[in-house]
């Protein structure tokens, strides 16, 4: 009896081996889940490297570790990747923006607004410049609806702080002279120049000092 338990034993830790060493050979062989969000970053760093059309898709599928069929069965073509990761960019990076807003004044809203986007424009960490800006800057005749859509970003933007502003003027942060789209406009054009400024090199104190003569005029009430 004893003799039957010890080679039912056996057999067992046999059995065991091998169903561990199957398990593992079948690990191996599975190729890893497609992390989509993962992807979505890379494509992300590629289009604000370089642009809608500079951003070719070879480079994107070698970014991405994927074929040009993968790609457009994970995602369609480069415009919907495109546009997805300006969905990521808005949601993720510059979403300081729409948090400088709830700033309880009118200065405190633009100058949170273009300190933090200075921070950005030039991190080491990530390319320099504003996607929103860069993008635009390289679109040709053959990507109008990149273009329109970079536009209508940069617009909705601009609409809500001249929204804000005029928010300012009714609380009597702002002079009720003051001009809420004409300024909404200058902040949005000092971004704009800001990004490519940043681009070209410029320093995170040299874009502090644009900043302190922007505050330096800002209309109080």
């Amino acid at each position: 009896m004893g003799e039957l338990v010890d080679m039912d034993t056996d057999a067992m830790n046999e059995l065991e081996t091998v169903v561990e060493m199957t398990s593992s050979i079948k690990s191996r062989g599975r190729p890893r889940q497609f992390d989509h969000d993962q992807a979505l970053d890379k494509a992300l760093d590629v289009f604000w490297k370089r642009g809608y059309e500079g951003a070719s898709l070879s480079e994107l599928t070698d970014a991405l570790g994927i074929n040009r069929p993968s790609l457009y069965a994970a995602f369609g073509n480069k415009e919907e990747l495109f546009r997805k990761a300006l969905d990521r960019y808005i949601a993720g990076p510059v979403a300081y923006a729409s948090a400088a807003l709830q700033q309880p004044t009118a200065r405190k809203v633009v100058e949170t607004f273009l300190t933090d986007s200075a921070l950005l424009l030039t991190d080491p960490k990530t390319p320099h410049g504003c996607m929103l800006v860069q993008g635009a800057l390289t679109c040709g005749e053959g990507a109008q609806a990149i273009s329109k859509l970079l536009a209508d970003c940069r617009n909705s933007f601009q609409d809500a702080l001249r929204l804000r502003l005029e928010r300012a003027k009714l609380d009597g942060d702002l002079p009720v002279s003051a001009d809420a789209a004409g300024l909404a406009r200058y902040v949005a054009t000092i971004h704009q120049g800001m990004s490519v400024q940043g681009t070209s090199g410029a320093t995170h104190d040299e874009l502090l000092g644009v900043i302190a003569t922007v505050m330096a005029n800002w209309p109080s009430a």
